[in-house]
Order: structure tokens, then sequence, then C-alpha cells
């Protein structure tokens, strides 16, 4: 914006218009005094986002101010909220020295506050990663860095398909993703929230590995083996420029760089981790989510990790063996309890730091801060007593922190208060020259009252008093009446209408020392704060290293609650391809009900490959399916699993194709968005994936439907071999088993007692041998009189009286000419419908409550003989 343009405005105006200029598409924060105030359409944006008043006042150019403001004091509340909204804010402080100011005072830009970089524990959610991402990609393929600023962790990954790319995104689910604005084309990335469009060159590969390299201190890449990663380091750069841009100071805490492998992991799509509900629900509630029942982390560094883990579950049977012999080993000893207590009383030491290495630590961080570390050395013997080379491991990374321990002890109180501006932070004795500006201050009154006393002793002046005014200073005060007897060192400092006010040289050494004493304290501490910020970078990659040893050390001892608590078994994990789970339980599902929860087993191994399940609705298919998917996953992140038994061979991917949703904004029906989930599995899976698929082919045509779900149960038992459970209503797949060797029917069952349904929920070999459609319907509320004639309907079906329909046309196909022809009835149709008739009266009429054993069987005799007439 050209000067001409601020032409007509006030200086203040001015000054506030030039800040803008640079800050065009964020709220402006502009410090006024005790306020930060907002002035023209960020005013408008800001009323109206956080419900605050705009007003006008004065007039700038000729037209009245919009403004909003909110008190600096109380800002962070006004923040979250924005952030949380999606805002970014450019926080405008006044830098400048009031009194030496001529026209406004100067004012810069400090920091902005953006959703993916924010670092204060206010606008934080305490238990889950904040991450910035940025993506850079070249036709097919894509690269992924992802930086949680907070806490300073900073991964990088390469990978190649649409369907990657969107399974990274919603694993990561960043808070604010950076993209190069000429690549903006994916509708399906361009509708996440958070989405910032940056200048292409911000992605150079180039200019991405020497700002990495400065960052890390190291001359190259390779020891990260990011050095042949060209599109994850050009993200990256751009990464950090973004970063640099928004904190305006050193980021030491970003001390490593973590290439992460997609075969490093269990690999799960978008639409699997929200049909498993990992840590978000479909229905809102996050406690009936895995994270939910599984997360009792003592501290908010274990929860971020239990999610991290429970997202990216591990192929590694080495590692996952080690957690599971560790939290074996804290159950068999009962250890957890204690180290739980004991790990209670840590706060968040890993975004402590963060803040230490960005200098926006505050008091009270840092007393968190010596009290968590204060706890280590306990933890430390603790663990190395254990019998587990991971708990061992673990106490030796703990390190010894007492260094640090004995400074926070010197340095600050024990509990100071929240902030640095008004002092009383730094402990006695800490510092000499900070003790006696203090001890002046402190004893300026005491002082004051002696020199009074032996001031009217010495000259006799009765009224003679001692006081202080910011203008001029300490002063002696005598009446008018009795001015002619100060002694003659006195110097006339003040007139007044009936007193004199006069200064002595005494009092003025002691005014040069005091006057400023409380300034120069306060100045004085905050210099020592600062420069303690400093000495503690020094140690900031120790304590970053206990701080990932406490996070492990806690998610392990919550892993061995969990596993105490719900009954959880350690699983097996086996070489050949293999899932045998015995009475497994869905682990959510399980704590939400109020019955007692009926476990099923599943066998799928090279022999039995595909399971085709039918059964009723409500009947637990989906109970069941998803059970088993949410046993892999923890078997894959090193926790027990809810069964009896669980052994488990490779598994490289999960996919999941349940429930109906259908994608609006991206113009895609419930059916496309069904066959897409359904493309996507049959062109990834693989040998050792685990397949859960519901209902394919229910948004078409009954023939379409049918046809569909045939085909991609063959195509999966075929040509993929994967371990597969196929819920279908479609009885004609139950066929399946006898033209596929490796499939097998399995139903969930249920029966009806008098009108009642009853869920067994119990998994049976074979087929179901109906699905009960109607009498759900009735359990879920449908009229009576639409049951009735859903029954009549379906009689004629079964007797058919009416085509249950006809074949679908192609696009471009004719329809036939003239009326269908009528089915021909089969020869036997009427007998076998009487017959039926007859049969469904007599068992109508049979109590089973009233009946004796004997007879029982001697109404059964009578059917039978009924069926064979």
């Amino acid at each position: 914006m050209s000067e001409d343009r601020f032409a007509g405005h006030t200086p203040m105006m001015r000054q506030y218009l030039q800040v803008k200029a640079d800050y065009p598409d964020i709220l402006l924060f502009y410090r006024m005094g005790d306020f930060y105030e907002l002035f023209f359409d960020d005013a408008r944006r800001a009323a109206e986002l956080l419900d605050i008043t705009l007003t006008k006042r004065g007039e700038s150019k000729g037209q009245p101010i919009p403004m909003a403001g909110v008190p600096y004091h109380s800002a962070e509340s006004y923040l979250a909220r924005l952030v949380r909204l999606g805002e970014s804010i450019a926080i405008c402080e006044q830098v400048g020295d009031p009194a030496k100011s001529k026209g406004p005072v100067e004012r810069k830009v400090v920091r902005i506050i953006t959703p993916g970089t924010v670092t204060d524990e206010a606008l934080l959610e305490e238990r889950r990663d904040n991450l910035l991402c940025a993506l850079h990609q070249e036709e097919d393929n894509w690269g992924l860095a992802a930086l949680d600023l907070s806490s300073g962790r900073f991964t990088l990954q390469e990978g190649q398909g649409r369907e990657g790319l969107l399974a990274e995104l919603e694993r990561l689910n960043p808070a604010e993703l950076l993209l190069d604005e000429d690549q903006r084309g994916d509708a399906a990335i361009g509708r996440r929230q958070g989405i910032k469009a940056r200048p292409p060159w911000h992605f150079d590969a180039g200019n991405g590995r020497q700002l990495l390299c400065e960052q890390l201190a190291v001359r190259d890449l390779s020891g990260f083996d990011c050095e042949d990663r060209p599109l994850a380091v050009a993200a990256a750069g751009a990464l950090m420029i973004y970063v640099r841009e928004t904190q305006r100071t050193a980021l030491p805490h970003i001390r490593g760089l973590k290439l992460e492998r997609r075969d490093e992991s269990v690999i799960m799509d978008a639409a699997t981790r929200r049909n498993l509900e990992i840590d978000r629900s479909l229905g809102g509630r996050d406690q009936h989510t895995l994270a939910g029942v599984f997360d009792r982390s003592a501290t908010p560094m274990g929860s971020r990790l239990l999610r991290r883990w429970l997202h990216r579950p591990l192929r590694d049977h080495a590692t996952l063996r080690g957690r599971y012999q560790a939290i074996d080993t804290l159950l068999t000893g009962q250890h957890h309890p204690g180290l739980a207590e004991t790990l209670r009383g840590i706060g968040d030491v890993e975004r402590i730091l963060a803040r230490v290495a960005l200098c926006s630590a505050r008091p009270r961080d840092l007393s968190r801060l010596r009290d968590s570390l204060a706890r280590v050395p306990a933890l430390r013997e603790e663990l190395a007593r254990l019998d587990s080379p991971l708990l061992k491991q673990l106490a030796e990374d703990l390190g010894d922190p007492m260094p640090v321990v004995r400074l926070l002890e010197l340095a600050i109180i024990d509990n100071p208060p929240v902030v640095i501006r008004d002092g009383g932070v730094i402990a006695e004795g800490f510092d000499e020259e900070l003790d006696e500006l203090r001890r002046l201050s402190g004893n300026a009154d005491g002082y004051l009252q002696e020199l009074e006393s032996r001031e009217r002793q010495r000259t006799g002046i009765s009224t003679l008093k001692v006081g202080y005014n910011r203008v001029h200073g300490y002063y002696i005060e005598v009446s008018r009446a009795q001015s002619d007897s100060v002694p003659t060192e006195y110097q006339r400092r003040q007139t007044l209408k009936a007193a004199e006010r006069y200064i002595t040289p005494e009092l003025k050494s002691f005014e040069d020392k005091v006057l400023s004493a409380r300034e120069r304290a306060l100045a004085r501490e905050k210099a020592l704060y600062e420069q303690l910020l400093r000495d503690l970078l020094d140690e900031l990659a120790d304590m970053q290293s206990t701080a990932a040893a406490l996070a492990e050390l806690d998610v392990l001892t919550c892993l061995a609650e969990r596993a105490e608590t719900l009954n959880l078994v350690m699983p097996e994990l086996s070489d050949s391809p293999r899932l045998e789970i015995r009475n497994g339980r869905h682990p959510v599902v399980e704590q939400v009900i109020e019955d007692a929860f009926v476990p099923n087993d599943l066998n799928l191994d090279d022999d039995r490959r595909l399971l085709v399940i039918t059964g009723p609705n409500m009947g637990g298919k989906s109970t069941y399916m998803r059970q088993v998917a949410l046993i892999t996953i923890l078997a894959h992140v090193g926790s027990f699993v809810p069964a009896d038994k669980a052994m488990l061979g490779p598994v490289d991917r999960i996919f999941t194709r349940i429930g109906a949703s259908d994608d609006l904004a991206g113009g895609q029906s419930t059916f496309m968005v069904e066959m897409s989930e359904t493309a996507n599995i049959l062109n990834n899976a693989s040998e050792q994936s685990l397949v859960l698929m519901d209902e394919i082919g229910r948004g078409t045509s009954t023939y379409d439907g049918v046809s569909l779900a045939r085909a991609t149960a063959e195509y999966i038992a075929r040509e993929i071999g994967a371990r597969t459970l196929f819920a279908t209503h479609y009885f004609e797949l139950t066929e399946l088993p006898e033209q596929l060797p490796a499939c097998a029917n399995v139903h969930l069952d249920a029966t009806e007692h008098g009108d009642k349904l009853v869920f067994l929920h119990q998994v049976r070999e074979g087929p179901a041998n109906q699905s009960y459609g109607l009498q759900v319907a009735a359990l879920a509320g449908v009229p009576g009189s639409v049951i009735e004639a859903a029954r009549r309907h379906l009689t004629k079906l079964e007797q058919g009286q009416v085509a249950a329909g006809q074949p679908q046309l192609g696009l471009f196909q004719a329809p036939p000419k003239g009326k269908p022809e009528k089915q021909e009835a089969r020869h036997n149709e009427a007998p076998v419908n009487e017959t039926a008739e007859q049969l469904h009266e007599q068992l109508k009429a049979i109590n089973p409550d009233e009946l004796t054993p004997k007879q029982a069987l001697d109404r059964l005799y009578e059917l039978q003989k009924l069926l064979d007439e």
C-alpha cells in the first residue's frame, strides 16, 4: 500500500494501516493500552465471531472508524475461540518507549498465531496432536511433511496415488495444510479445513534441503534417510518458511527429522479409520471410541502418543513383542499402579519444553517442569529393577534431570504467579543485585518513617512530614508558618499554597537508590528470567529425550492397567498367514452395553480365507467384523487384546467397506461412494490384507447388486487371497463355498419367541435360514399396518403371484415390446403353499411351556407326518 493511500488518516490510523497492509488476510490484534483493538473489516469480523460489541469511535479520513476490542489480560480465551474457528491472528505490540515517542508509540507484529502453529497451553487441545502439514505433488507422486510445533516432532514421507494421500491426511488430521497455490486441484483435499495456499517457489527441493540442513545443523540429510526424497524435502522447506514467518524466533526444539515408511505400519485408508472409530466417533461421542476406552494415560504426553500408536499400528514383530513383554512384566509384579501414581504428578513436559525453546514459557511452566523432572529418579530406580529390555531402555532414556531441577529450585519460587509481568517469580538468594533492590524497595517505608521522626526532633518542627509523589519524588513538607525554622541544608523543591516542600542531600541520596528500585527490580527479574530460559536451552535435547521416555512409559503403564481391568490377553504373532481368535470381544461395545457381551471365534488360514456372513439386521454382523479389525489393531500397537486367545499372521493393510454414506459436496451418491471404496480395496489389497465388506451392492437394483457382490467376493477369493469377512443379505452368495474351496459360510444366530425376535449374537457355521427383515422393522417401530402389508406382499412374492422384479436394462438397451408374460406357476406350488399354511397354523397353536417332553415329541411326529403327506 503506497503512502498516499494513508493521506487523510490520523497518525494512529496511518500506523495501523501500514502494519495491516502486511497482513491483509488475517486478524490484527493492535495493542492500545490495556486492550487489543481491531479496526474496520477486522472489527466487523471479530465482533461476529466472538460476539463482542462493534463500536464506532472518532473519525479517520472523514469516516467513522469501526472498532472492537478485547482486554489484553484476558486475550487468551478470545484467541482460543478464534483458533478453534480456523482463524489466524497477528499480535501487534508496543515496542517503543512512550516517554521518548513523538506521536504514536512504535509498534510491530511480534508473532502470528495460526491453527497449525499454536503453542500456548490455553489454545491447544491437551490430549491431541496439533499438526502443521505441507504437501507437494508431481503427477501421481506426493511428498508430505508434518510438524507438531508444540513438541518439535517433525516427520516426512513420500507416496504414490490419491487414495494413499487421502489416507495419510485422515491419519494426521492437520490443523493447517500448506498447498502450492498452483496445485490445488483435488476437491477432496481442497475441502479440508485449514488450507493455506503458498507461492510455488516455497516448494523448491533445493531450498528445502538448505533450510533443513541449517535447522538441523548438518551438512546433508543422509543421516535422516531423506537425501533422495525431493518431494518430501520440498514440502518440508515450505513448512519451515511458514513457521519462521509466523514465529519470528529461533526454533531450537526442532532438532530431528523422521522419515516414515508406509511398509513399516499397517496401512488404513480414510474410510477404514472413520468406520472403525479409532479416536473419533461417527455418533459424536468420542468416549465411545477405541482411544476413549483405552486411554487412561496419566499425562497428556501419554494420551497423544497412544493415539499416534493407534493410528499407525506397526508391522515389526520384534518391537511388538518387546511391548507385550514390558506390559506382562508390569502386570506380573503389579508395578503399574505405583508407576501410574508417580506419573500422575508429571505435567506436559513435552509442550513446556517447546515453549522454553520459543522463549514463551511462563513461570508456572517452569515450576511444573521442575516438579515433574524431580519425579524422574524414582521412576528410573523402579524401572531398573524390572526384567524387561524395553523398560530398562526407558530407564536409561529418562536420563538425569537433577541439575535442571536444582537450577529451577534455586531460581523459581515454589508457587509463582502466572506471568512474569509483575515480578515476584525469582526466588530470594538467586541473585544478589535483585535481593538488594528488593530490600531497598521493601524497606523504604520504614526508612521514611524513621527519617521523619528524626527530622522533627532535630528541627523542632512538629508538623514536618516526609512524602512522595510521582512528579516530584520524595520530599520533606513543612507548613508555610514554620518554613522560617527549616535548616539551611534544606533545598526548596516545591511551593504550595499552605506549605513548602524541601529535599535534603540525605533524602536525595536515598531517592536515587529507592525511587526506581521497584522498576529496576522488575527489570532485573525479567532479565534473569530470560537468561534462565536461555540456560535451559543447553539441556533441551536431554530433556526432550526424558519427555519421550516418560510418554512411552505412560502408554505402557496405561495398557497394563487396561489389560488387567478389561480382562485382555497377550496376543501371539505368527509368520504364517493366519488369523485365529478365540472368544473375541468388541472392546468398545463391551463397555457400552448393559447386557453381557457374547464373544465369538474366528479362524482364517490358507484353507479358509473368505467368510460369507449372513444373518438378520441388528444380529451383530457389523460388530463381529469390527471387533476383528480392532483386535488386529490393538495387537499391532503392542497392546493385549479382548479375547481368550489371539494368533495373528502378517498384516499389511486393513480395509473396511461398512455403512452407507454419500458425499454430496464431492458430487458422489451413496452407491458411488460404496463403489469407490470397493474399487480401492480390489485395486490395493494383497494376500496379507484384512478386508471387511458389508452389504456390497445394496445401493442399486437387486440384480445388479447381487451380481456385483458375487463378482467382488469371487475376485477377492481367487485373485487376491486376502483374509476377508464378507457380510451380505444376498442369500445367493451362500452358494460360493461350493465353488470356492477357501470360502466358508457363517451366520449370526437369532430366534423367534412368540411375536418377539431374540438376537443371540452367536456366530455359527453355515448360512442363515432367513433374514428376519419384517421382525427387525417391527422392533424399529414401523407401524403395524405397514408390517402386515409387507407380510402379505412377501407371501405373494414367495408364492410367485407377483414378479420380484424385471431384469434391469442396459443404459442403451431398448425396452421389450408388449406386456411381460406371466411366469408359469410351478405344478406343485399350490400344494406346497397349502401345506405351509397348515404347518404355520399348527405351530402357532403350540405352547412349548405347557407340553411335557413326551407330548412335545408326539406333536413333532404329527407335524412331520403332515409334511410327508
